[in-house]
């Protein structure tokens, strides 16, 4: 559904088909988060129940919450491709007040196996809501609002498990009164939730002619291989369920890590989860600002990095604590060794914020419109187990003997080594961060015109070449992956080469000089544009030597003349690289390309403009070049 961008994540809270959504699912993850942690509370300290003794609580009501993720996400994310997203929104708030008014007999009566109950149901009913929650983004939001309307969804979720789990540890505390307390809480934020989802606009089925498969475990696996059919995504699933691995082990442990190894009181723990919580938070919003709202994920391997680093220095700050007795709020905020510690919290959770935004915004835009449900039912259903799978490990960890700061650092060295074998997986990561350093850290790199690059289809992007990094900044400069041909040559550059390689560019050589690799590169430049991707070329054949645009060459005509061979209509796209010249991995008369880094200064200045697309049939070579040549004025 198209929309004009809004300027800014925070304006989607001001139109209608992102806001109902947004406070509907913030009331939800708000509801869940009073609710169990109320629940857990009461059992741990105000009733005594022989069966469930208080160290098993939290992980008995935690375990009945996640068990319904992985038996229904199957059947919830094929509902979500099959029904109207926003019916079934409304559906799953209707569940949501059932639960609730069964929720408040059990309050009222101090019952715990009907409160128990009522965990697996709201676990089912968030399992339901999953799919639809990230289904309906894409539907709603264009490609330069959908990382800003993530960001604002995961930073909303973390501030409402935040301020759910204050208000139900505040409620439950009051004397006499706080169950019925936290009966009334639940109540009014269930059914504020489904006032809320009454105005969110339709949102249309995308797949109404699905059969439902109600075997759990038979959808599950064909979840899993559609997923597995985009390798891409399907990594990118593997990646997020890690990210939930990691958040999931910091989680579990504040409590243990308050007590025994910062020597803080209760009121310590909460802290711990404040500080994560806004590191999340912050994180999540600060990817729409650093990917100048596009789908950047070049922030991912970013993301990754901090995780790592800050989680070893977490070790670090937490061994070097003395010992000393239990310590009220205060107290542990005077003294200055523990502001280390809670700024490497504040870090590590503010770079998952960064790594996993994207992943997701990646997922939905990559999938496939009819099963983009299913796919993210096959995310929720990893994410489960990779949680179940971080509590096992931490445990064994723990009886091996290792101590709570032992295992942050084992966690943070484990992040590093899969965020590199999922990088050498899916190099598309690595390759987009490269790009994202160069163009904001190494140049100051303007786009202007790039809503003319296509978000889906293919398409042959046209441009001079003035560096040994033109490609890395058209990279830059679109969210979807592109292919290059590029001089043989270049292959041969230190460093660059490699890269190159691993983006799976094109090598051409002149015909008088390889007429083998020459034909091989237009065979592979037809299956890129056959496959409906973006194929990107230098009609001038090679690097400027005096700054200047050159003739272009007859290979793009050739491209040309293949796809309409093949019967496809390919736009071609004009573009201009500007104010490159003279830089440190261009070439310049006599002194050659990469020999003074500080040849022109730091941060430099350099732009892309991009042009509107020229019909394929219509292209005329000496018409490109006029064309690319106005784009340098």
């Amino acid at each position: 559904m198209p929309h004009q961008a809004q300027p800014n994540q925070f304006a989607l809270l001001r139109q209608r088909r992102f806001a109902p959504f947004f406070w509907t699912q913030f009331s939800g993850a708000a509801n869940d988060n009073l609710f169990k942690f109320a629940f857990t509370v009461m059992v741990t300290y105000q009733l005594s129940v022989g069966w469930l003794p208080p160290a098993m609580a939290g992980l008995v009501i935690g375990a009945l919450f996640i068990l319904p993720f992985l038996l229904f996400s199957a059947t919830a994310g094929q509902l979500a491709d099959k029904y109207n997203k926003t019916r079934l929104i409304q559906f799953t708030k209707n569940l949501e007040i059932a639960i609730m008014v069964l929720a408040v007999w059990g309050f009222m009566l101090a019952n715990v196996p009907v409160l128990l109950a009522c965990t697996f149901l709201m676990g089912a009913q968030s399992t339901l809501f999953g799919p639809v929650k990230f289904a309906y983004l894409p539907q709603m939001l264009g490609e330069r609002e959908l990382t800003g309307g993530n960001g604002m969804v995961e930073m909303g979720t973390f501030v409402a498990i935040l301020l759910g789990n204050v208000a139900g540890g505040l409620l439950v505390a009051m004397p006499e009164v706080g169950p019925r307390n936290v009966a009334i809480g639940c109540m009014v934020l269930a059914l504020l939730g489904r006032v809320v989802a009454g105005v969110i606009p339709p949102a249309p089925a995308t797949d109404p002619s699905l059969k439902i498969n109600w075997n759990p475990i038979t959808e599950t696996w064909r979840n899993l291989v559609l997923a597995h059919g985009n390798l891409v995504v399907f990594r990118s699933l593997l990646g997020i369920s890690w990210m939930w691995f990691f958040g999931a082990v910091f989680l579990s442990q504040f409590p243990s890590f308050a007590k025994e190894v910062l020597h803080g009181n209760e009121q310590v723990a909460s802290l711990l989860l404040v500080v994560f919580s806004i590191g999340i938070g912050t994180g999540s919003l600060l990817c729409e600002v650093f990917s100048r709202r596009h789908v950047e994920i070049g922030l991912v391997p970013l993301g990754a990095i901090g995780m790592s680093v800050f989680s070893v220095d977490l070790y670090f700050a937490a061994r070097a604590l003395p010992a000393s007795e239990v310590m009220s709020l205060g107290l542990f905020l005077a003294q200055s060794a523990h502001w280390r510690v809670m700024a490497d919290l504040l870090l590590l959770s503010l770079f998952a914020g960064l790594y996993s935004v994207p992943m997701y915004a990646l997922i939905q835009l990559r999938s496939q419109p009819t099963h983009r449900a299913r796919i993210i039912a096959a995310n929720n259903i990893l994410n489960a187990l990779f949680m179940v799978a971080s509590s096992v490990l931490a445990g064994l960890l723990l009886k091996s003997g290792f101590g709570i700061a032992q295992i942050f650092l084992f966690t943070g060295l484990a992040n590093a080594v899969v965020a590199f074998y999922i990088f050498m997986l899916v190099p598309e990561y690595l390759l987009r961060f490269v790009a994202w350093v160069l163009s904001r850290l190494v140049y100051r790199y303007r786009v202007r015109g790039d809503e003319h690059i296509p978000t889906e289809g293919a398409a042959i992007l046209a441009c001079n070449h003035v560096s040994f990094v033109d490609a890395v900044l058209l990279m830059a400069a679109s969210p979807r992956p592109m292919v290059f041909i590029m001089d043989h040559r270049i292959f041969k550059v230190p460093v660059l080469g490699w890269l190159f390689r691993l983006a799976k560019a094109i090598p051409i050589a002149p015909r008088a000089e390889d007429p083998q690799a020459y034909e091989a590169a237009f065979e592979a430049a037809a299956k890129v544009l056959q496959g409906g991707d973006l194929l990107a070329i230098f009609p001038e054949g090679g690097i400027t030597k005096d700054g200047t645009l050159q003739e272009f060459k007859g290979g793009i005509m050739k491209i040309l003349e293949r796809a309409a061979q093949d019967g496809l209509t390919v736009p071609v796209i004009p573009m201009a690289l500007t104010n490159l010249w003279g830089s440190f991995f261009s070439r310049v008369e006599k002194a050659g390309a990469m020999v003074r880094p500080f040849r022109r200064g730091a941060f430099s200045r350099v732009g892309l403009n991009v042009a509107a697309a020229m019909p394929g049939g219509e292209v005329q070579l000496p018409a490109l070049r006029d064309r690319v040549a106005g784009l340098l004025n």
